[in-house]
């Protein structure tokens, strides 16, 4: 399995309603990508203060780095991809991906 970790700068002015519209969109995205098994998000709760200012996130569970790779080209990922960077502070750099094999 891959864990697809994604951590997010939202701006200042992303509303909760927006952001969780983001999140809605990832978790459709188990409709149309066969293998996508699960997506968790939420804030950072963590008190370590090691953030990063990235105060939000989600994790996307796959069955294998192919219906990952699959996930990545999708047309609907790419259209949440595109509403998450206009959302994030500085776009692309108000985003970090981590994956790992689980």
């Amino acid at each position: 399995m891959i864990q697809h970790s994604v951590f997010l700068r939202f701006k200042a002015a992303t509303q909760a309603a927006e952001k969780q519209a983001i999140y809605d969109a990832i978790v459709a995205l188990k409709e149309v990508v066969p293998g996508m098994i699960d997506v968790k998000f939420g804030a950072n709760v963590s008190p370590e203060g090691l953030n990063g200012g990235y105060l939000d996130g989600f994790v996307v569970t796959f069955e294998d780095e192919t219906v990952r790779d699959y996930y990545l080209r999708h047309p609907d990922h790419i259209t949440v991809g595109e509403r998450i960077v206009r959302a994030t502070d500085g776009g692309l750099s108000g985003v970090l991906v981590f994956d790992m094999v689980v």
